[in-house]
C-alpha cells in the first residue's frame, strides 16, 4: 500500500505561488481555462491569452513541468507525447491588504486589495491496459 501511493507520488509534481497580487476571481478564470489540459497546449494557451493572471500562471506551469522532469527523468518522451496533463489547479484565497481612500463629505472609504495562492499538480495519462484472449 504505501509502495503503491510512493509510486504514485513519484509521478506527480506540485508547484506553488503564493500571494499573488491579483484577485482570485480573475485568476480563477485563467485556471478554468487550463484545467486537464495536456500541458503543452495549455502554455501555448497561457502564452497568447490577454489576461494579466496569464503570465503568472504560464510561469507556474513552466515550473510544474520542471519539477515533474526532475522526478521522471527516465520517462521524458511522456511530456513529448502529450501524456502530461495538468491533473488539478487551485486558486485560493491569499491575504488582503487594506488601504484607505478619501470618499465624499470628508469620509474614507476602504480599499480591500486582494492576493491568492495558485497550486497546479501534473499527472500523466493512464495508458489502456489491453486485455490478451
Amino acid at each position: 500500500m504505501a509502495e503503491r501511493q510512493k509510486a504514485i507520488k513519484k509521478q506527480t509534481a506540485i508547484a506553488k505561488l503564493n500571494n499573488v497580487p491579483t484577485s482570485p476571481r480573475k485568476s480563477r478564470l485563467v485556471a478554468d481555462m487550463v484545467r486537464g489540459m495536456e500541458v503543452n497546449h495549455a502554455l501555448d494557451v497561457l502564452k497568447y491569452s490577454k489576461k494579466e493572471a496569464s503570465n503568472r500562471m504560464g510561469k507556474l506551469l513552466r515550473s510544474a513541468i520542471a519539477n515533474w522532469e526532475a522526478k521522471n527523468e527516465e520517462s521524458r518522451k511522456e511530456l513529448e507525447n502529450g501524456n502530461v496533463y495538468i491533473k488539478t489547479i487551485m486558486v485560493n484565497e491569499g491575504r488582503t491588504l487594506k488601504r484607505i481612500r478619501t470618499a465624499p463629505q470628508g469620509r474614507a472609504a476602504r480599499i480591500r486589495k486582494r492576493s491568492n495562492h495558485v497550486t497546479i499538480v501534473l499527472d500523466t495519462k493512464k495508458q489502456p491496459v489491453k486485455e490478451e484472449e
